[in-house]
């Protein structure tokens, strides 16, 4: 079922700790559990599954549980042991699971969605479960009486969700690039704002209540940290990956960012660091540099009896250029580019060696991660995917170490 890789960390980099096999389709979810040493897990082969690390080392499940639809994500809240299980169907189940985690209890179904539960929180606080689903919707439910509360639309596919326990706000990302936040309320809503900024479908939000950034992974394999909390707008990219970012995490007490994307890539941001937002890209008809045409601009190119160029962008300032007046790259890190992006030849004479020092550090992962999650208090993370394998890293080298690039423990 599970093998064990490693006792103890090597090296600066996440240590393979556990590699769990057993499933027959697609991990969509697993969670560890706090101050246990077990792990969640949910698959598209409609199972339950709690697995403990038993006196050889490896982990077995000692729950095994069946549902009527593939799972495609959970909620799990230890202190009450609760556990919601979104499926394919789009419905909702809530188990209880007992002290000693070898039996597990239906509690209710809730019917959230039309089809597939994509994302979902639980809030004690409020008795609300929240999800977010393929129906284009985000609802949520009263646990105590499993009644609807309330249900708002979208035009694209709802796929993820983040929920401030504390003011009822709903962060939702959409398919179509989008977060919209919602305040919640019993019977009603009302839509705060549309945060815009990703090229590609949202596929994993987290939210940080305490300081009040959220952070958003995309199809366009890059990272955004809104500043939610300063109410400037402000908002840093960060561009590391070279697939979906597909779960991220940030640690609060360290300031720094781990995302994972679905080639297995894994990224652990240092967010203490000064950092400067990249600059909107500007639109004009001709270079801005040397003034020549691109290939729509028919009116210069007839004066001039010139041929139109192609339009390119300066990441460092914005500049529409052609490719002859930025013929250069560099990596940038202070605006977030960690490998080599085009920029100007007079922003290229700008950058110094040290503004090329790295602000994160890149490690593989070897499978494909759809889903992530720590616990930076015992320093593991667990990593799961469409490869049906569930790896458990043992990442205490990585979070919070000071390395000469910059990276502070606090």
């Amino acid at each position: 079922m599970a093998a064990e890789i490693h006792s103890r960390p090597q090296a600066a980099r996440p240590i393979l700790l556990n590699k769990i096999e057993g499933h027959s389709d697609a991990v969509n979810a697993a969670v560890l559990i706090p101050k246990e040493d077990g792990v969640i897990t949910v698959s598209e082969d409609r199972t339950i599954r709690v697995w403990l690390k038993r006196d050889s080392g490896q982990y077995w499940p000692s729950i095994y549980h069946t549902v009527s639809s593939p799972c495609s994500c959970m909620s799990y809240h230890h202190d009450s042991r609760r556990i919601f299980i979104g499926q394919d169907n789009g419905a909702i189940v809530e188990f209880l699971i007992s002290e000693d985690f070898n039996k597990m209890s239906h509690v209710k179904t809730y019917p959230a969605h039309q089809s597939r539960v994509s994302d979902m929180v639980f809030s004690l606080e409020s008795e609300w479960v929240v999800s977010t689903g393929h129906d284009k919707s985000v609802s949520w439910m009263c646990t105590e009486s499993g009644s609807m509360l309330g249900r708002h639309y979208f035009t694209a596919w709802a796929s993820c969700l983040q929920y401030d326990h504390e003011t009822q706000h709903a962060f939702i990302g959409d398919y179509s690039g989008q977060i919209t936040l919602l305040k919640l309320e019993k019977q009603t809503y009302s839509i705060i704002t549309t945060l815009k900024g990703h090229e590609g479908s949202i596929a994993t939000l987290w939210w940080d209540p305490v300081q009040r950034l959220l952070f958003s992974g995309a199809a366009d394999h890059s990272v955004i940290m809104w500043d939610i909390g300063g109410r400037k707008g402000r908002t840093l990219l960060l561009q590391g990956h070279h697939e979906r970012v597909q779960a991220v995490r940030y640690l609060q007490l360290t300031r720094q960012l781990v995302s994972c994307s679905a080639d297995g890539g894994m990224a652990v941001w240092n967010m203490d660091a000064q950092r400067e937002e990249a600059p909107q890209w500007l639109d004009c008809d001709s270079c801005q540099k040397c003034e020549q045409p691109f290939f729509w601009n028919i009116k210069q190119m007839w004066d001039t009896k010139t041929m139109g160029l192609r339009q390119h962008h300066c990441r460092k300032c914005g500049k529409a250029v052609c490719g002859k007046c930025s013929s250069k790259s560099t990596t940038f890190p202070i605006m977030g580019f960690e490998f080599p992006v085009r920029v100007c030849d007079a922003c290229f004479d700008t950058v110094k060696e040290e503004d090329r020092t790295p602000l994160a550090m890149f490690h593989e992962g070897k499978h494909n991660i759809a889903h992530m999650d720590m616990d930076p208090s015992r320093g593991l993370m667990v990593t799961c995917g469409s490869d049906r394998v569930v790896k458990i890293w043992d990442v205490t080298q990585v979070v919070g170490c000071s390395l000469a690039t910059g990276f502070s423990s606090r």
